[in-house]
C-alpha cells in the first residue's frame, strides 16, 4: 500500500520555520540548501530563492521550501502546505492508474532537478498536488523494512 513519507511546505524564510519546528516539536535537521547552517531567520534578510531546509520526525521527511517556480496556481508568495509525496511499489504502474483516472502529470521525469530526490508530480482533486516515488525520502522511515521486521 502506499504510503505517506514527504510533506512540503511552502515558506518565504525556510530557516526561521525549520527553527520553529526544531524547537517547538523537536524535528531533526538532515540537510538544507542555499541557506547557510545558522541562518534562523532572525537578522530580518530575505532567504534566497529556491532554498530549503529538510527535516524529519523519524518517520516523515519534512521540506520546508522556497520555490523558484510556482507549482500549484498559488504564486510563489504563498506560504503552507504545499504538496505530499507518497512511497509506491511501483512508479510506471502508479503513473498508469493516476493519468488513466484523469490526474495531471505537472512534474514529470524530466523536470527532476539534479541531485533531486527521485519523485513525479500530479495534480487530484481540489487542485491538490502530490508527488509519487518509489524511493523513500531522506529522514522517512521505509514501510517495507518495518513490515518485515514485524
Amino acid at each position: 500500500m502506499p504510503r505517506i513519507r514527504h510533506l512540503a511546505i511552502s515558506s518565504q524564510h525556510p530557516g526561521k520555520a525549520a527553527a520553529f519546528y526544531k524547537k517547538a516539536l523537536g524535528f531533526v535537521e538532515l540537510n538544507r540548501f542555499n541557506l547557510a547552517p545558522d541562518d534562523d531567520g532572525s537578522d530580518g534578510a530575505d532567504a534566497p530563492r529556491p532554498s530549503g531546509v529538510i527535516m524529519t520526525d523519524g518517520h516523515i521527511n519534512i521540506a520546508i521550501l522556497k520555490f523558484n517556480q510556482d507549482q500549484i496556481g498559488k504564486d510563489l508568495e504563498y506560504e503552507g502546505l504545499h504538496h505530499i509525496g507518497v512511497v509506491v511499489d511501483d512508479l510506471a504502474s502508479w503513473t498508469e492508474k493516476l493519468e488513466a483516472m484523469g490526474a495531471p502529470c505537472i512534474a514529470g521525469e524530466d523536470a527532476i532537478p539534479p541531485g533531486a530526490h527521485y519523485e513525479i508530480k500530479f495534480r487530484g482533486p481540489d487542485d491538490v498536488v502530490f508527488d509519487i516515488s518509489p524511493l523513500p525520502w531522506p529522514g522517512s522511515e521505509d514501510a517495507a523494512e518495518k513490515e518485515a521486521a514485524e
